[in-house]
Formats: structure tokens, C-alpha cells, sequence
């Protein structure tokens, strides 16, 4: 089930997403021309371009080992991230320039602090 899963997928800011282009993980699959990140625009991206593009990462593909996401467009899906029990791809949240991170929102910290009862 793992030995396919070798790519980091993003749902990020433009920001976030060129700062991790420049880093190296972006890839586009030579047949499909499938892309590994999608590039929310505040005030343009909707809630369901979101979620489609979260279901092609985690259900879709079966070569994406992780799933960065940016902490404010996983509150648009919020419902969508918590429900997801999968091991792999790992979903993780991550700050974006404009918008600082929230360790109480963060789903894998709250789980985390579930399995420890605090």
C-alpha cells in the first residue's frame, strides 16, 4: 500500500505553494498532466474546488504519501479534514504567511491530545 506513495501533495496559498516549488516537490504526471498542489486564491477559490481537490489527494491518487495544507483553507473544509481517519496520505496543517497557525484547531494536535487525555 506504500511503496507507490512518494509525493508530497499541497492546498495552499500561492505564497506557500512557491516557496515550495522553489524547495523541489512540485510534480506533474507526464500522461495526465496531474499536478501535486492546488493554488487557492482568497475571495476566488470556492469550499468545493477545495474539497475536490482534497478527495483527489487522499482518495484519488495513490502516490501521494502527505498532504500540506494551509491552516486557513483547511477551516474552509474543517468538517471534511477531521472526518478523515486515514493513515496515508498524512494530512498536516501548516501556517501561511498572512495567517499564523492555531495549534488548538489543528486536527493531528487534538487527536494527540485525546490519546494522552489531556
Amino acid at each position: 500500500m506504500t511503496e507507490k506513495r512518494n509525493l508530497i501533495a499541497v492546498i495552499a496559498d500561492e505564497d506557500s505553494i512557491t516557496g515550495l516549488l522553489l524547495a523541489g516537490i512540485g510534480q506533474v504526471t507526464p500522461s495526465t498532466q496531474e499536478k501535486n498542489f492546488f493554488v487557492y486564491n482568497e475571495g476566488v477559490t470556492t469550499r468545493e474546488q477545495i474539497s475536490e481537490a482534497f478527495e483527489k489527494f487522499t482518495k484519488v491518487r495513490d502516490d501521494i504519501a502527505i498532504v500540506l495544507i494551509n491552516q486557513h483553507v483547511a477551516d474552509e473544509i474543517r468538517v471534511q479534514i477531521d472526518n478523515y481517519a486515514e493513515p496515508f496520505p498524512a494530512i498536516l496543517e501548516i501556517p501561511s504567511k498572512d495567517h499564523p497557525y492555531d495549534p488548538e484547531k489543528d486536527t493531528v494536535l487534538r487527536r494527540v491530545k485525546r490519546l494522552f487525555g489531556e
